[in-house]
Order: C-alpha cells, then structure tokens, then sequence
C-alpha cells in the first residue's frame, strides 16, 4: 500500500474513532411533561441550560407530552418547563455520560399568563439562539411578575377607595383622611413597581401585540395619567379641607378620576386574567 493510502486510511480511522468516543460521551435526557392529574401536556417548552457554559438546549413536547434532548455535554444543568396555565418549574440536574436519563416533569396549575403568542412573539424567535432565549425568558419573566403585583395592588386601591367615605363629606375626619392618604400612598408606590417591570421588559424589535394585550396596553393611556392625577387632586382637596373650606374648583373631579383609574386598571387585569375562561 502506497504511503498516502496509508495516511488516508489513518486518518479516516481517527476520525472515525473520534466521533466513536463522541457518540459515547454525550449525554442525552428525556421525559414526559404531565397536567395534576397526569395527562400528558403537549407544546409545553423544556429548555435545558449548562451551568458551566450557560448554553441552552431547547425543545417542545409532542402531543404524548414527550421531550428528548440528545448530544448533551456530561455535567450540572439546569431545566426549566413552562406551559401556558401552568406554574413553570425548574429542576437541576446532573447528566451523566453514555446514556439517557430519564427527568418527568409534573406541573401544577399556575395563574393565568399572557402567552408570548399574544405578546407578538413569532415561533421563530422563541426558538432562537441562546442570547435571543434569555432574552424573551427574561421578558416573559418580567411580565409575570408584573401580572401578579397588578393584581396584588388591586388590594389597597379597592382598600383607599373604601376609605374614601371617611375622607370626604359630611362624615370627613381627620383620621380618616390620614388613612385614605396612606392606603392611596401604598396604591401609587405598588402601581409605580408593577409599572416598571412592563417598562424595564426587554423589548423585541419587530414584535407587534395582540388579542388582549391590545386592550390591556389601551387601558394604560386611561389608569396611568389616572394614578398621576389622583394624588394630586386628593392633595388640593385635602389642603382645601384643612382650611375649613368646602372642595372647590379641579379638586372636586378627585372622586371621579379615581373611579375612572380604578374601572381601567380593573379592566386591564381581568383582560389579561381571564382571557383564557
């Protein structure tokens, strides 16, 4: 055999060899994701990020709720699922080489989110590369979050509406206008924090709304000056009080506004809350 058969020979075999000792070291991962009652839970998401790289390895579920990730580095990671109206969850995971280990994931019922269809997110770009991923994860993160404090600052806006018969007419007190002044102080500072997390949200260039989100951003233009004008005209209504004066002048629209900004801000929650029922 003439030498540069040799050397091709050699090489076709070490490489052959390599991909060999490649195929054996990987790792693979699968499992099913299931609903509380067990039923398989199909197009829920499983991505799977390397805690040494922070690579992401992403994949959907099939209609059996059935997931496999193949050709994984060996070492610690990290997987989290997520599925529209369920709690997402995470898991850590240490995979082993030469083989398929196996990771079930069961769900719990989770509040009601709005999907990253209706935030305008195209299938293409929620299945991009890694820095893209992070991205949406840490957008759709952030809107979660702002979801559920929007609902807690329900609490004490309901709460300083309430109050606002002992702040006003003819059973007006001091004390109660100390207490609606403190329960609208916590309502501001709680829609100011909900507020930042939509604002603060990563954007995604190209991304257009829909279905509800539409409305819930629509309802913004009203409670957002709303929750600007609210306090200030409480002020001057309370100003005017301490006087020993009757509410006159823009200070009397203080009632009306903060119902007005109380009704779309409840609106734009039930939209994005119960848009699934």
């Amino acid at each position: 055999m003439k030498p540069s058969k040799v050397l091709v020979a050699v090489l076709t075999l070490a490489i052959a060899l390599n991909a060999l000792l490649d195929a054996q070291s990987a790792a693979s991962l699968a499992g099913v994701v299931t609903s509380p009652a067990g039923a398989p839970i199909a197009n829920a998401s499983v991505s799977v990020t390397s805690t040494a790289t922070g690579h992401v390895s992403q994949v959907q579920t099939d209609a059996a709720g059935l997931y496999s990730l193949q050709g994984l580095t060996p070492g610690a990671y990290t997987v989290a699922v997520s599925a529209h109206g369920y709690a997402p969850k995470t898991v850590s995971i240490t995979l082993r080489a030469a083989g398929t280990q196996r990771l079930d994931l069961p769900l719990t019922i989770g509040p009601a989110e709005p999907a990253l269809g209706d935030l305008g997110f195209s299938p293409e770009q929620t299945q991009g590369n890694a820095a893209e991923q992070a991205r949406l994860n840490k957008r759709s993160h952030m809107l979660k979050v702002h979801q559920e404090l929007g609902l807690i600052t329900l609490a004490p806006m309901l709460a300083s509406l309430f109050s606002s018969t002992g702040a006003g007419g003819r059973h007006s007190t001091a004390s109660g206008r100390d207490l609606h002044a403190a329960l609208g102080s916590v309502t501001a500072g709680m829609y100011i924090t909900t507020a930042s997390f939509a604002i603060f949200a990563p954007k995604v260039p190209g991304t257009k709304p829909r279905g509800p989100i539409r409305f819930h951003r629509a309802m913004a233009w009203i409670h957002g000056p709303g929750m600007i004008l609210t306090p200030l005209l409480g002020s001057l209504a309370d100003e005017q009080r301490s006087q020993g004066q009757k509410v006159h002048g823009i200070a009397q629209a203080h009632g009306a506004v903060a119902i007005v900004t109380a009704a779309a801000y409840g609106l734009a929650m039930l939209s994005v809350t119960l848009k699934k029922f």
